[in-house]
C-alpha cells in the first residue's frame, strides 16, 4: 500500500491541504485514495524526543516522558485497524509538526520505523517557499505564542555553515514560563538541504520530493488543483470551500507584542506562576496597532544565506523556482518603534491583576507532579503486583503506561475531574418534599409514561416503580426476557394491579434484546397516547430538584421544552458489600463530581420527550428519525433548562463542557449498587451490548464514590408511602420476597465461583481518586 506523507513544513499550508482533503473525502476513497484523520500532534509526539517538549505537547498535555511509548503503542493499532476497514490502495496524510518540529535523525527513524510496517510505498512531500518569506511568517506568529527574541537571532546566524545544528544548539526551554524551543529559537527547518538530508537518510532521496508552496492559491476555490498533481489524479477533483487565509499582522504590533513576552516572562520567573494561554493571548490582543507588516524583503541577508542551497534544490525541483526567487532586497530589518511611546512595563502593571487571578502557582503544579508520581505507583502495584501473573503483567506493562500519561494529562487540564460548591440540600439532607396530589389524566391519555427492559431486577422493581409513581409518572411500560428470577411473574402482578403494562420479549430480533423491545414500543397505544415518555432502566432514578420534587413542577420550570436531555449522575457502592431489601436511593448516596467531563459515559443521558411526533424511533438514549416538517417545533434542554437543540436535534447522546446542567433535573444512575448485585449484574450480561461482557473495566469506569449527593433522598417519605400502598397486595409482597431470596441465594453461589471470587476481591481491592478513575476509564478499551 502508498502513503503519501505531506510534512509542511508550515501549519499553514499542511492545515489547508487537511481541510481539502476532508472536503473530498468521498470523492477520493471511490479512486482508492484514503484521506487518513489520524491525530497529526499524537502522530509527532509518538516519534519526538522524550525531552523535546514544545508548545504543542505541553499545551495537550503529551509533555510526559511516557507519551512517546503510549503513543506508538497507539498508532501502532490504529494503523492496521483503519486500513483493515477500507478498500482503498493508498493513504494521504497531512502533519506539519513533523516537518518543522521532529529535528533528530533518531525522531524521523522512529517515525519511519512506524510507518514501513504498514505501508511498501511511502512518499514524503515537503511544500516550501524562499526562506525569508516564511521566516517573516513564522517571527509574527512565534511572537504572538509568547517569543521574548527579536529577529536578530535569525540575523546572527548568517554565515554560520550548519545552519539546522547552530539553530538548535541554543534551544530555550522552561515551558511553565512560556519559554518553548519551537518558539523562542531560530526555525531549523529553513534549512531545506539539512531537511531533505535528514528526511532522505530515513525513507530514501527517490521517495523525497519538494513543491512549492503557494498559500494564496491554496486558499482559493481552485486549491484543489494541487491535490490533483501532488496525488497524479486522472481527473481533477473540482472546487474546494475557500479558505480564509489571515492578513499579515503589522510589524509595530509584533514590536510590542515581543517586547511585553519578555517582561511577563521574567515577570512569570519572579513570582514562579504560569499564565494561561487564554489570558496572555488577550493581553496581547489589547496591544494591537496598525501599521505596515514585515518586509520579506529586509531580510534579504537571510535569502543570501541560503541562496546556492536554494539553487541545489531548483535544479533538483525545476518546479521551485519561483517558489524559492526572494523578494526584492530592502534595508535590513530592525525592530520598529512600537508607537505612542509604548512601555511594555506599563501594560504589565495594567494587567497585573489579571494575571495574578488567573495564574496557575507552579507550586499547585509540583504537587500535581507529585500526586501523578504517587498515583504512578498506586497504578503500578496494581497492575504489576505479585498476584498477577507474568503473561498478565506483561499484558498490563502497555495499559500501564497509558493509565500513567492520561493521569498526568487530566491533572493539567480543563477536564479534571471536581465538584464545585454543592448545590443547597445535595451534601446533607433537606427538608422532605410534601405528597404530590393526585394525578388526573385527560381521557384517553396515558399521560407520562416510562418505557423499560428488564431482565433478573426483581429486588428492585417495587421501589423503582413506586419513586416513579410518586414524582409524577402515570405509566409503564415493561419488557423483559430471559428472566430466572420471578422479575416476569412480577410484574405481570403489577399489570394485573393496573399499576403497569408487561411484554415478554423473549423472541427478540437484530442487535440487541433493548432495541427490539424499543421498536416495538412505538405501536403501544401507551407510548401513542402519552403526554411525554422517556426510556429510562430499573437502575435509573429521575432525580427533580426544584419545587416540589415532581413531573409538573420540572415542566413549569421548562414550558417550552419539548424533549429534555437527563444527565446521568454515576453513584457508586457506597462501601456496601451484601445485597439488602432497604432502598437502592437510601443505600447508595457516594456519586462522582458534578463536572466530569472525561470518560464518556460520566455525562451520558437519556431523554425525556413531549409525545408531538417529531421523531419516529426510540433509541437507547435519545428519539432518532426526526421529521424535517417538524424540526422548527422542537426544543432541547438540559438538567437546568438551557436550550441544547442546536447540540442534540439530530444527534448525541452524551453531555459535553458547554451543555451539561444539573440544577432542576438530574438521572441518578445506580448502575452497580452492592458489590453482590454487581456480581448477578455481571454473569447475567447486558440488554443492549449481548456480546459484550461486564467485569473489572466495567467497575473501574462506574464505582464513583468522590462525593456525597443526597438530594433525591427528599423523595424517601412519599417513596416509603407508595411502597407500603403496593406491598398491601400480599402476592405482590410474596413475589418481591422470592426474588431477593433468589438473588442472595445466586450471590452465594457466585462467592464459590473462582472467576467470581477473584472479580469480587479484585473489585473491593480498587481505590482510586477521581482523576485516577478518569485516566484508568480512558485507557480501557470502552464501548462508546
Amino acid at each position: 500500500m502508498r502513503l503519501t506523507l505531506l510534512i509542511g513544513p508550515t501549519e499553514k499550508g499542511a492545515a489547508r491541504l487537511r481541510n481539502m482533503l476532508s472536503q473530498h473525502r468521498e470523492a477520493l476513497h471511490k479512486r482508492g485514495i484514503l484521506a487518513a484523520e489520524w491525530n497529526h500532534v499524537r502522530l509527532y509526539a509518538a516519534c519526538a524526543e522524550p525531552d523535546a517538549v514544545g508548545l504543542l505537547r505541553y499545551r495537550r498535555g503529551l509533555d510526559s516522558a511516557l507519551v512517546g511509548a503510549t503513543l506508538r503503542d497507539e498508532f501502532a493499532a490504529l494503523i492496521p485497524r483503519d486500513l483493515a476497514d477500507t478498500t482503498a490502495q493508498h493513504v494521504v496524510f497531512s502533519a506539519a509538526q513533523l516537518g518543522n518540529l521532529l529535528s533528530s535523525p533518531a525522531e524521523i527513524e522512529r517515525l519511519h520505523a512506524l510507518l514501513a510496517p504498514h505501508f511498501d510505498d511511502i512518499r514524503v512531500v515537503a511544500h516550501v517557499d524562499e526562506q525569508a518569506r516564511l521566516l517573516a511568517a513564522q517571527y509574527a506568529f512565534a511572537v504572538t505564542e509568547g517569543r521574548r527574541h527579536t529577529l536578530q537571532l535569525e540575523l546572527a546566524l548568517v554565515g554560520t555553515d550548519d545552519w539546522w545544528q547552530a539553530s538548535l544548539e541554543k534551544r530555550d526551554g522552561a515551558p511553565d514560563f512560556g519559554l518553548f524551543p519551537d518558539i523562542q529559537n531560530a526555525p531549523f527547518w529553513l534549512d531545506y538541504r539539512a531537511l531533505h538530508r535528514h528526511w532522505a537518510e530515513a525513507f530514501g532521496a527517490e521517495k523525497l520530493s519538494f513543491r512549492p508552496l503557494d498559500l494564496d492559491q491554496l486558499y482559493t476555490a481552485h486549491g484543489a488543483a494541487e491535490l490533483d498533481d501532488l496525488l497524479e489524479l486522472d481527473s481533477p477533483l473540482g472546487p474546494v470551500e475557500p479558505g480564509r487565509l489571515p492578513p499579515a499582522l503589522p510589524d509595530p504590533w509584533i514590536a510590542r507584542m515581543r517586547q511585553f513576552n519578555d517582561v511577563l516572562i521574567r515577570y512569570l520567573q519572579v513570582h514562579d506562576i504560569s499564565c494561561p494561554r487564554s489570558t496572555w493571548s488577550q493581553m496581547l490582543q489589547a496591544l494591537q496597532i496598525d501599521g505596515a507588516p514585515l518586509s520579506p524583503g529586509s531580510l534579504a541577508p537571510i535569502s543570501d544565506h541560503f541562496a546556492a542551497d536554494n539553487a541545489e534544490l531548483v535544479a533538483r525541483f525545476p518546479a521551485l523556482q519561483d517558489a524559492l526567487t526572494p523578494d526584492a532586497a530592502a534595508p535590513t530589518w530592525v525592530e520598529p518603534d512600537p508607537g505612542f511611546g509604548f512601555r511594555a512595563t506599563q501594560y504589565l502593571t495594567a494587567f497585573a491583576h489579571r494575571i495574578r487571578t488567573t495564574a496557575i502557582p507552579l507550586a499547585q503544579k509540583r504537587a500535581d507532579a507529585e500526586t501523578a508520581r504517587r498515583s504512578g505507583a498506586k497504578f503500578e502495584a496494581m497492575l504489576l503486583g505479585p498476584e498477577t501473573s507474568a503473561d498478565r503483567q506483561a499484558e498490563n506493562a502497555q495499559l500501564l503506561n497509558r493509565i500513567k500519561v492520561n493521569h498526568e494529562m487530566i491533572l493539567s487540564s480543563p477536564f479534571r475531574p471536581h465538584n464545585g460548591a454543592a448545590p443547597e440540600g445535595e451534601d446533607k439532607p433537606a427538608a422532605p418534599y410534601a405528597p404530590a396530589p393526585p394525578r388526573n389524566l385527560a381521557p384517553g391519555r396515558s399521560g407520562n409514561v416510562i418505557v423499560g427492559c428488564m431482565k433478573d431486577e426483581a429486588p428492585y422493581i417495587i421501589e423503582w416503580v413506586a419513586y416513579h409513581r410518586a414524582i409524577g409518572f402515570d405509566n409503564f411500560l415493561i419488557y423483559t426476557n430471559g428472566c430466572s428470577d420471578g422479575t416476569d411473574a412480577l410484574l405481570d402482578r403489577l399489570q394485573e394491579m393496573d399499576i403497569l403494562q408487561h411484554r415478554n420479549n423473549d423472541n427478540w430480533k437484530g442487535n440487541s434484546p433493548q432495541q427490539h423491545a424499543l421498536n416495538r414500543s412505538m405501536k403501544e397505544p401507551l407510548i401513542q397516547n402519552a403526554d411525554w415518555f422517556a426510556h429510562i432502566d430499573v437502575d435509573e432514578f429521575v432525580n427533580i430538584r426544584t419545587g416540589n420534587g415532581t413531573l409538573d413542577d420540572f415542566f413549569a420550570a421548562v414550558p417550552d421544552a419539548t424533549n429534555v436531555a437527563m444527565t446521568w449522575r454515576l453513584f457508586g457502592h457506597n462501601g456496601v458489600t451484601g445485597l439488602s431489601d432497604a432502598p437502592v436511593i437510601e443505600q447508595f448516596d457516594s456519586a462522582a463530581p458534578s463536572f466530569c467531563p472525561k470518560p464518556h459515559t460520566v455525562w451520558g443521558y437519556k431523554t425525556l420527550s413531549r409525545n408531538i411526533g417529531a421523531y419516529a424511533k426510540i433509541s437507547c438514549h435519545r428519539p432518532n428519525k426526526l421529521d424535517e416538517a417538524a424540526a422548527a417545533s422542537v426544543k432541547w434542554v438540559n438538567g437546568s433548562g438551557q436550550d441544547m437543540t442546536k447540540d442534540a436535534l439530530n444527534n448525541g447522546w452524551r453531555s459535553s463542557k458547554s451543555n451539561i446542567g444539573y440544577d432542576l433535573l438530574q438521572l441518578n444512575h445506580y448502575a452497580l449498587r452492592s458489590a453482590e448485585s454487581f456480581l448477578i449484574k455481571r454473569q447475567r450480561g447486558r440488554a443492549l451490548h449481548v456480546d459484550r461482557s461486564i467485569g473489572l473495566n466495567y467497575w473501574i469506569r462506574m464505582d464513583w464514590n468522590d462525593h456525597r449527593d443526597v438530594s433525591i433522598q427528599r423523595n424517601l417519605p412519599r417513596l416509603r408511602a407508595e411502597m407500603d400502598r403496593l406491598f398491601a397486595d400480599t402476592r405482590l409482597r410474596g413475589l418481591h420476597d422470592a426474588g431477593c431470596a433468589w438473588h442472595r441465594a445466586k450471590a452465594e453461589e457466585l462467592h464459590q465461583n473462582p472467576e467470581f471470587q477473584d472479580l469480587y476481591r479484585q473489585s473491593l481491592a480498587i481505590d482510586l481518586t477521581a482523576t485516577e478513575r478518569v485516566a484508568y476509564a480512558l485507557a480501557l478499551d470502552m464501548e462508546s
